[in-house]
């Protein structure tokens, strides 16, 4: 966590928040940047407990309000229940940060359709539908932010990933079109790339390359290192720092 800024740092005090994604990793990581700056708070995600601890911990820390929603991107009805309790709450949000997603590995001819299903439903489709839900406001509004947690594999590929890359180059790319129509209406649609970051999601991408190619551990996490140029894997707290700036 990081220290509450003076007061003339609480740029955003009086902002509705949405992180998806939000009670763990990077998301919780972001929650807290955007705590900092006086940000209310929503946090989504899909395990209600760590929610909850979360959101407590977040109250603790930065004195702001903060409600836990049980939300499954995947699902619109899930979605839709979980937006109506954050504007029950707080208001139309006018930050939404679509952080929740996964990735999964395997060649090209082993992934199954079920599996190319869903890593396009959770990182693709679910930034469609949470965008949906906040969008018709913040243009009435004239004013939003919306941030997308793409990755580095939304701008190259990389080998045994292909239905996790092709989803998020979706993202990258339905950022930069969306940002097109809404620019007008001083709603900024922005994305970043994080490459890999210290989080379980990088454990789960070592333990889906020994899988997928029968690597050791060790040979799995240089592998990744070395896709990285200066050599070490990002923290949250940075991933963080450039979402609280874009918003």
């Amino acid at each position: 966590m990081t220290p509450t800024p003076a007061d003339d740092a609480l740029h955003l005090r009086g902002r509705h928040a949405v992180v998806t994604g939000g009670g763990r990793g990077i998301g919780l990581a972001i929650a807290a940047a955007l705590a900092s700056h006086g940000a209310t708070l929503t946090l989504m995600g899909r395990t209600r407990a760590t929610l909850d601890e979360s959101a407590a911990e977040l109250r603790a820390d930065y004195g702001v309000d903060v409600c836990a929603a049980e939300c499954d991107v995947r699902d619109a009805e899930s979605v839709e229940r979980a937006f109506d309790r954050a504007r029950g709450e707080h208001g139309d949000p006018a930050i939404l940060v679509n952080n929740a997603g996964g990735a999964a590995s395997g060649t090209f001819m082993d992934t199954a359709r079920e599996a190319w299903d869903d890593m396009l439903a959770l990182n693709l489709t679910g930034t469609w539908l949470c965008t949906r839900q906040v969008l018709p406001a913040m243009l009435e509004a004239e004013y939003g932010r919306i941030v997308n947690v793409a990755s580095t594999a939304g701008l190259r590929g990389y080998k045994a990933t292909t239905a996790y890359c092709a989803a998020k180059h979706g993202v990258v790319g339905l950022t930069r079109a969306l940002a097109l129509e809404t620019a007008r209406r001083c709603v900024t649609v922005n994305a970043v790339c994080p490459g890999y970051t210290e989080t379980d999601m990088h454990d789960q991408a070592v333990a889906n390359l020994v899988a997928a190619l029968g690597r050791t551990e060790d040979e799995a996490r240089r592998m990744l290192l070395r896709t990285i140029p200066r050599g070490s894997l990002t923290a949250p707290s940075e991933v963080a720092s450039a979402v609280a700036w874009l918003c």
